[in-house]
């Protein structure tokens, strides 16, 4: 049964410009994604690209990019856009202000 959740749960992954040294903030990202959801996401990915790119993909629909978007989500924005992507259910606490 557990590997069908696993299976079913979604996949994150945020690709990240080594040219210009994005890896620490991805990698923070990615640490706070996993803090806050745990095992209700699959995985969590990293992917090296270049060209200034950083985006942000849910099971491969986009849900960040950092030239549209205009720069790069603070935790809580990031935290928001997963949840509304992937586990709409899922509530994130205190922070989170009432409809």
């Amino acid at each position: 049964m557990a590997g069908q959740a696993a299976e079913s749960a979604p996949r994150v992954t945020i690709t990240y410009c080594t040219q210009c040294s994005w890896l620490l903030r991805a990698s923070w990202m990615a640490s706070e994604l996993l803090s806050t959801f745990g095992s209700d996401l699959a995985s969590v990915t990293l992917v090296p690209g270049t060209g200034g790119e950083f985006t942000i993909d849910v099971d491969g629909a986009r849900i960040w990019d950092r030239r549209s978007d205009g720069g790069f989500p603070d935790a809580a924005q990031l935290k928001r856009l997963v949840r509304d992507a992937a586990l709409p259910d899922w509530r994130l606490g205190h922070g989170e202000q009432a409809d």
